[in-house]
Parts: C-alpha cells; sequence; structure tokens
C-alpha cells in the first residue's frame, strides 16, 4: 500500500539538481504530519530543486543553468485511491507531477511513518 505523502516529504525533479522538501497545504494529519492533496503544486507546496538541467527551460539559453522553479502543469496523479481529504484526492509515493519544462517531479520519501497498534 502506498505511503501518504506528508509535510517534509523528500521530492525530486527528473531536470532538478537537488531535492526539495515537500509542504501540504491542509491541516488534515497523519503518522507522519500534515498529509498533501494532489491539488499541491504551487511553489508554497513544491519548493526549488536547485539548478534546472532542461533544455526546455527558456533561461537556459542565457549560457548559465537557470534556478529549478517548478512550474507544475496539472494536479499530482493518480492520487490515492483510498484516502480523500474535503473530497480531493491524498497524495501518496505512488504520486508524480510534470513540470513545463518537461521535468518529472517524483515522490523520493514520503514522510508518513508507520503506526503499529500497542
Amino acid at each position: 500500500m502506498p505511503n501518504l505523502v506528508c509535510t517534509g516529504a523528500t521530492l525530486q525533479c527528473s531536470f532538478g539538481a537537488i531535492p526539495a522538501t515537500f509542504a501540504a497545504s491542509g491541516i488534515q494529519t497523519s503518522a507522519g504530519g500534515p498529509v498533501g492533496v494532489v491539488t499541491d503544486v504551487t511553489t508554497a507546496n513544491v519548493p526549488p530543486f536547485g539548478i534546472c538541467t532542461s533544455p526546455s527551460n527558456p533561461a537556459a539559453s542565457s549560457g548559465s543553468p537557470p534556478p529549478c522553479v517548478p512550474v507544475l502543469l496539472a494536479p499530482w496523479s493518480p492520487g490515492s485511491a483510498r484516502v480523500t481529504i474535503s473530497g480531493v484526492s491524498a497524495l501518496d509515493d505512488s504520486c508524480q507531477c510534470t513540470c513545463t519544462w518537461s521535468g518529472v517531479v517524483t515522490v523520493s520519501a514520503a514522510g508518513q511513518t508507520a503506526a503499529s497498534d500497542q
């Protein structure tokens, strides 16, 4: 079963130089912190990934690599099939999102910790 993506999760862009730390927009929590939803696609949720190496980024033509500021095109996909928050699919670690500069953003570490019955 996929893990829910929580604030503090590690994301990676296929054209980014470094990982970024996810920040969920909501207050719904799980064992790990606030849980993201598929509509968490702003730079407040997905911060820059260092330097962008995408040849389709127009700033790359300046001669020096531009900052990797994601411009996410659509909601994360596919979204959790089992969990919704206020009617919106939760974000799990099987989701990915595409940047306008052709990068694919994926979840490296979801941030959800396992809950146990004691």
